[in-house]
């Protein structure tokens, strides 16, 4: 019998909510979006060093964003290692 919140008394949940994956498509489309912006940014009269400190950021939070995605990285920050038998 599950709880209020969908525990039940063992402390197991007694469903799995599961997130549906983002397309491939979904991905490569917002990969090329970043990429479009980052080269208008870079076209842009502006101090080389301001474009290179905003390019890093960008750069840091897709390769985040990726790694989350494909389940590497969990929102909380805890990093999943495969196993290797």
């Amino acid at each position: 019998m599950a709880g209020a919140f969908g525990y039940s008394a063992s402390g197991i949940s007694s469903h799995v909510t599961r997130q549906n994956p983002m397309p491939l498509l979904t991905v490569v489309i917002t990969l090329i979006i970043v990429g479009v912006l980052l080269w208008l940014i870079n076209n842009i009269p502006m101090q080389s060093t301001i474009k290179s400190i905003i390019n890093i950021v960008v750069v840091i939070a897709v390769v985040l964003w990726l790694l989350n995605i494909f389940g590497i990285i969990s929102s909380g920050g805890d990093i999943k290692m495969p196993v290797v038998k």
